[in-house]
């Protein structure tokens, strides 16, 4: 008798009919949504509403020499606001950037001048003291535990008395002396204030570095473990802290980058006019932060990218010339920085709702 032993048929269960079940966790956002999620996308259509409204409004904006002076305008808060930006992602401000950049050119130059130096000497020495400033601000800032807005407006205060009463003290005027006939000050030109042309228009170098500087900062923070400790030490330090993440280094770098960005401004602008008025700089640093903002970097810190500030200072660029080409009054710039910088609060402000939302 045969004991073999036959398999039942396998009984297969139709799928449900109707929509599949998915979670709060699975479900997937509308591309929409995500695209908006990302902190440059809200920006960016900000800045092309910008520009085809000048374009429309004032025809000379539709020239290359008044697009060139644009980015020109654009590139000299841009180079700043990157480096500002990175900070506030790491959660902090420094009100001292501002005065910073002038504290710098004027260190280049009063010490280049009065010791007869190759201006170079000045231009690295300027170096060392804007890292220092920025060093200062973290370190005091970590070791005490005071907000930053705090310190640093600290800051702001000593170096724009300094930046005024050393010059006068040296100087015997508010400005520095003309450097443009001493040894180096055409090599440190070219580097930091010269021009090339473009199709028969000038275009200057710093738009080139603002452009590389964001690559850079666009590459650090989405690609490096050091961008990865910013938005940590930005979204919660204590947790950050407790995986791991170097946080007073983080946090003090950050100050030291804003430091070299200040340098790096301040060199423009020394071998641009050659001169230095010392009671400048005032007011900018509240530029540099509001393009951060504008450029998507939460307040609250944790949260932006390098690239929306890029468009932030395209803005405000644009509206500063555009205005000018417009042949409306220049007292008006002021109130289009507000207005725009109000609405990219709220534009923020809904976009990180609707992203967290399921």
């Amino acid at each position: 008798m045969s004991m073999t032993q036959q398999a039942a048929p396998a009984v297969t269960t139709p799928p449900a009919s109707g929509p599949r079940q998915t979670d709060g966790r699975t479900a997937r956002r509308p591309l929409a949504l995500r695209l908006l999620a990302r902190p440059e996308v809200g920006v960016f259509l900000g800045a092309v509403a910008v520009y085809v409204f000048f374009l429309v409004s004032a025809p000379p904006v539709r020239d290359g020499s008044s697009m060139a002076n644009i980015l020109y305008q654009s590139s000299t808060i841009g180079i700043m606001a990157l480096p500002v930006a990175l900070l506030m992602i790491g959660g902090e401000f420094d009100l001292s950037a501002g005065v910073a950049v002038i504290a710098s050119a004027l260190t280049a130059s009063m010490l280049a001048y009065q010791l007869s130096m190759n201006v170079w000497v000045g231009v690295v020495v300027a170096l060392i003291v804007s890292l220092a400033v920025g060093f200062f601000n973290g370190w005091v800032m970590v070791r005490t535990g005071l907000p930053s807005f705090l310190v640093t407006l600290g800051t702001f205060l000593i170096l724009q008395g300094v930046n005024l009463a050393v010059t006068k003290l040296i100087t015997g005027n508010v400005a520095t002396d003309d450097i443009s006939s001493m040894d180096g000050f055409e090599q440190a030109r070219t580097v930091f204030a010269s021009s090339f042309e473009v199709g028969g228009v000038q275009v200057k170098i710093t738009v080139i570095w603002w452009l590389v500087f964001a690559a850079l900062a666009t590459w650090v923070l989405l690609r490096t473990k050091y961008g990865n400790w910013i938005f940590a030490v930005g979204g919660n330090k204590d947790s950050a802290r407790a995986v791991g993440v170097p946080v007073t280094f983080t946090k003090i770098s950050l100050f030291m980058l804003v430091g070299f960005g200040a340098w790096f401004v301040g060199m423009h602008q020394l071998f641009t006019f050659n001169t230095v008025q010392s009671g400048e700089g005032v007011g900018q640093e509240l530029i540099y932060i509001a393009a951060a903002v504008i450029g998507g970097c939460l307040l609250t810190g944790g949260y932006g990218s390098a690239i929306g500030p890029v468009f932030g200072a395209f803005m405000f660029g644009m509206v500063q010339q555009g205005i000018v080409y417009a042949g409306w009054n220049p007292d008006w710039f002021k109130a289009f920085l507000g207005v725009m910088l109000l609405g990219a609060t709220l534009i923020n402000l809904w976009v990180s709702r609707a992203a967290t939302r399921r």
